[in-house]
């Protein structure tokens, strides 16, 4: 799970992220996350909690230090550093979604679906969004299928839902594309 570190301006994303967690500890998932006590990724690690889920957050040590890390978790991993960090949670986790998030939730969301189209993992991938929040960054990568820096397939590969019950349902049935990154050779 990636989601901000602030819980955003709307309560949506908040509900959002309390509806996931809930979710996910209905279904008896163990939720993977970045670790922190606060904003969006609070409220998902603290929904999911309260649900009985088993829930492992991955944070670097920089931010531990800062003391964001949540002390309540089943397990807590700390890395040495962000790198560290998004190949554990990639090792650990057998789909990926996003919250509503900034800069760094936007960088591992981007690196994720990089890693899925190179090959060198092959995981689900679904966005919750959350009051619309996501409209215009499918509009763009709409836009690079249009212009022929992204294939259509790989661009399919980033499913995009209302409600996470819906999210998590799609994810299940997703089937991902084998085709290779690169539209022309020439």
């Amino acid at each position: 799970m990636f989601a901000g570190s602030s819980p955003g301006g709307r309560a949506e994303y908040r509900a959002a992220a309390a509806s996931l967690g809930s979710e996910l500890a209905a279904r008896g998932c163990t939720v993977v996350y970045g670790g922190g006590r606060v904003g969006l990724m609070g409220v998902l690690a603290n929904a999911a909690l309260a649900g009985g889920a088993r829930v492992i957050g991955v944070i670097p040590e920089a931010l531990e230090r800062l003391e964001v890390a949540h002390t309540g978790l089943s397990e807590l991993l700390v890395t040495a550093s962000m790198h560290e960090r998004k190949a554990r949670m990639a090792e650990l986790s057998d789909a990926v979604v996003a919250l509503p998030g900034g800069l760094g939730t936007l960088e591992e969301l981007f690196e994720i679906l990089t890693w899925n189209q190179l090959g060198f993992c092959a995981k689900p991938f679904g966005l919750l969004n959350a009051a619309g929040y996501f409209e215009r960054l499918l509009a763009h990568l709409d836009h690079a299928v249009a212009e022929r820096f992204l294939r259509p397939e790989h661009r399919a590969m980033l499913l995009c839902r209302e409600s996470a019950s819906e999210l998590l349902d799609a994810l299940e049935h997703v089937e991902l594309p084998g085709s290779a990154k690169w539209i022309d050779r020439t």
